[in-house]
C-alpha cells in the first residue's frame, strides 16, 4: 500500500516523522485531500506539551488544514477534484443532547481531527464531502489557513452575545486574540485590548482596538476602569490568553450582569472565587471550537469584511515541524501565526 508522511506526536514533547497508509475514499470518507498547508495553534502545542486535557495518543495533530481535492467518489455535489478547500475540525454523533439541540461542537462523542482522531500534519487526508469548504480565491494556502481560528473568533463573538452597546475586553493578543479583535471590531462595540508585549498592543491598536492595557507595566482593573463608561468594567470579556491567573482576572474587572469566556484547556487549578461571579452576576460561559462557522467566514473574506492576507509570520515545510515547535516555544515576538507547508 502507499505510504505518505505525517507528523505524529508519539506521546508529550515527543514528536516524530512516520509514514502511514494513504488514506482511500469510501463511502463515508468521499473526498480525497492533498494537504498543502497547516497551521500550528496553542492547542497543537498544547498536544505536544501534554498540556491537552482532550489529547490521544499517539495522535496526528493539526486541526488548521487546507488542501487541493485530487479525488472523490464521483457522487460529491458541491465538491469537485481541483476545488481548494478547508476542512472542518468537527465530527460528530448527531444523536446525543448536544447535537439535537444545534451544538455539536460539544458533541457527547466529538472527535475532533488532530485531538481525538488523526488531522491534517499529513499528506492526504480523507474526508467527508460535507465538512470541505471551498476557499476563497483571493487566498493563499498559507494565508487561509487562518479561516479556522477565525471560525472560533466567530464561535466566541456568538457565545458572547456580543452586541454594539458592549464594552468588550480582549485577553491577549496573540493569533486567537488578533484573529477575536478581526471579528469583534465588525460589531462597532469599544474594545480594550491586554497583552504583556508592545508589539502586539501596537498592532492591535492599528487594527480597531480603541485601548491597549500593558499587563506588566499596567493595572488592569484600573485601566478597565478608565476606559469603560462610568468607570462600569467591560460588559464583556474574552479570554484569549488562557493562562494561569487569566480567568481569575476576568472576573474581577467585569462589571456587574457581563459575560466572561474562557477558551482555554489547562486542567492546572485557578484561583477564583464564589463571591466573585456571584456578587456580580456574571455569565462564565465555555467557548469550543465552533458551530459549523465556516461558510461564515468565508463570505466575511469574499465580501471584505475582514482580511486574511499577510497575517502569517513564519513557515517551515512539515517534515521541519521540530524545529516549528522549537522556535515556538522561543515566544520570539515576531511570532504572529506559524504555519507548516505540505509540498517539498
Amino acid at each position: 500500500m502507499e505510504k505518505i508522511k505525517a507528523v505524529q506526536i508519539e506521546s508529550p514533547d515527543k514528536l516524530r516523522i512516520i509514514e502511514m497508509n494513504k488514506p482511500k475514499i469510501d463511502s463515508c470518507n468521499n473526498v480525497l485531500v492533498k494537504i498543502k498547508a497547516a497551521g500550528i495553534c496553542g492547542s497543537d502545542v498544547g498536544i505536544y506539551k501534554g498540556t491537552n486535557a482532550a489529547a490521544t495518543y499517539p495522535r496526528v495533530i493539526g486541526h488548521e488544514m487546507v488542501g487541493e481535492v485530487v479525488e472523490t467518489d464521483g457522487k460529491t455535489e458541491k465538491i469537485k477534484v481541483g476545488d481548494r478547500v478547508i476542512i472542518d475540525q468537527v465530527t460528530s454523533c448527531g444523536t446525543c443532547y448536544a447535537c439535537r439541540h444545534g451544538r455539536p461542537n460539544v458533541c457527547q462523542n466529538l472527535q475532533v481531527r488532530g485531538v481525538h482522531i488523526d488531522g491534517g500534519y499529513r499528506e492526504y487526508m480523507a474526508v467527508p464531502e460535507e465538512d470541505c469548504y471551498i476557499l476563497p480565491e483571493k487566498l493563499r494556502y498559507e494565508d487561509a489557513v487562518l479561516i479556522e481560528p477565525t471560525t472560533i473568533a466567530v464561535q466566541a463573538c456568538s457565545r458572547a452575545e456580543l452586541k454594539e452597546e458592549d464594552e468588550l475586553l480582549i485577553i491577549g493578543c496573540g493569533a486567537l486574540g488578533s484573529r477575536m479583535l478581526s471579528i469583534a471590531r465588525l460589531y462597532g462595540c469599544k474594545i480594550i485590548v491586554a497583552d504583556v508585549v508592545d508589539e502586539k498592543l501596537e498592532d492591535a491598536r492599528k487594527n480597531g482596538a480603541d485601548f491597549t492595557i500593558n499587563l506588566l507595566k499596567e493595572n488592569i482593573e484600573e485601566k478597565c476602569k478608565e476606559y469603560t463608561t462610568e468607570a462600569y468594567g467591560p460588559t464583556v470579556t474574552i479570554d484569549c490568553a488562557c493562562t494561569k491567573d487569566s480567568l481569575g482576572t476576568a472576573i474581577k474587572v467585569t462589571g456587574n450582569a457581563g459575560r466572561v469566556i474562557t477558551m482555554g484547556f489547562s486542567v492546572a487549578p485557578t484561583e477564583v472565587t464564589n463571591f466573585g461571579i456571584t456578587s456580580k452576576e456574571l455569565d462564565i460561559r465555555g467557548s469550543r471550537l465552533q458551530n459549523r462557522k465556516f461558510q461564515e467566514v468565508i463570505d466575511l473574506v469574499d465580501e471584505g469584511k475582514i482580511d486574511l492576507n499577510n497575517k502569517i509570520s513564519h513557515t517551515f515545510k512539515f517534515t521541519d515541524a521540530q524545529a516549528a515547535f522549537d522556535f515556538n516555544d522561543t515566544h520570539d515576538p515576531s511570532i504572529r501565526k506559524i504555519v507548516l507547508t505540505m509540498d517539498e
